[in-house]
């Protein structure tokens, strides 16, 4: 998971390879949870929970080093191309897994499992791209890593930034309600993902496009909250006036 969160680090290549594995390794774990009685829906989210605190959010330095000195909106413009490029891939790739699986017809029954995979590396970039958006815009949100984890996690849940001031956005414990609307998220997600079991090409394409389509549309939901909760940085407004004015 990982790895496949971490921009630019693999090609198509890899990424199928260890999509692939990450599909096996939900295999098992699948019918573990199966023998214990767990909905799907329940299991997802909570796998999901198990891997947000691991998914690595870069600080606002580090985010500036790695996008050549960009700061700002422009640094945010950066931030969701990415985001958006490799949730593309993602899409792309699973589509032409599926199509494997339709030239070799006993493949098809590791399909829900690919699925899971996608729906699980999607909601972790997109998830990592919220937390670092709060970066930029100046955001704090308070709590140690596994709190400011599931917070964010929450946030992808609503499609919103977090707002650090209101009662209980940053708790130990998910209420009743925030855990209804994470597996309805993810439930949501994963029945995008159904797209790319289309045949031949028409997989690849339409899951690489809706989810472009999900994760830019996430982004400007989420930049807009946080530009009315936030500052961005000195320097970055400073540089947002002057390219304003330009």
């Amino acid at each position: 998971m990982g790895r496949l969160t971490r921009p630019g680090e693999l090609d198509r290549a890899e990424r199928g390879r260890v999509l692939g594995r990450l599909t096996a390794a939900l295999v098992t774990a699948g019918r573990k949870a199966k023998e214990t009685g767990a909905g799907r829906g329940r299991w997802l989210a909570d796998v999901y929970l198990a891997t947000a605190p691991r998914v690595p959010v870069r600080d606002l330095r580090t985010l500036e080093e790695h996008h050549y000195g960009l700061t700002g909106e422009a640094l945010a413009d950066d931030l969701v191309r990415t985001a958006a490029k490799a949730t593309t891939a993602v899409g792309a790739v699973g589509g032409a897994l599926a199509m494997a699986q339709f030239a070799a017809p006993p493949l098809l029954l590791s399909a829900p499992a690919q699925l899971v995979a996608e729906t699980l590396v999607v909601a972790a970039i997109e998830t990592k791209l919220i937390a670092e958006l709060h970066e930029v815009y100046g955001v704090e949100v308070p709590g140690n890593g596994g709190q400011r984890a599931l917070a964010f996690a929450i946030a992808w849940s609503k499609q919103r930034g977090v707002d650090p001031l209101a009662p209980g956005s940053v708790t130990l414990a998910l209420g009743t309600a925030a855990k209804t609307a994470l597996r309805n998220r993810m439930m949501r997600t994963l029945g995008r993902h159904l797209t790319t079991l289309g045949p031949f090409l028409t997989g690849a394409v339409a899951g690489g496009t809706l989810n472009h389509a999900a994760t830019k549309r996430l982004a400007t939901a989420v930049r807009d909250d946080l530009r009315k909760r936030g500052a961005l940085p000195e320097g970055a407004s400073a540089a947002r006036r002057e390219i304003t004015s330009g």
